[in-house]
């Protein structure tokens, strides 16, 4: 488990859609460990959308830029290595 208290926190950036089931969970467990986030709905927001297709070559959402690293899905065990990684 995560100590939050003890990690400078990365910037965080979600790549979502408000229909999207796994962006929720993403979000949510990003919220329960206290990471703050920056949430992007690339439904709304096309030059956002481009963005996280540059950085992850994929159009599905959820995808997560921690501190530049990407993640594509909702991935505890990659989202946990990304935040410990940046300490």
């Amino acid at each position: 488990m995560i100590d939050e208290r003890t990690i400078a926190q990365p910037k965080v950036t979600v790549y979502s859609t408000p229909t999207c089931p796994y962006c929720v969970m993403a979000k949510r467990y990003l919220a329960e460990r206290g990471i703050k986030y920056e949430d992007v709905d690339v439904a709304a927001d096309q030059a956002r959308a481009l963005e996280m297709l540059t950085k992850s070559g994929q159009m599905g959402v959820p995808v997560l830029d921690i501190g530049g690293q990407v993640i594509v899905g909702f991935n505890r065990p990659a989202i946990d290595d990304a935040l410990m990684s940046r300490r």
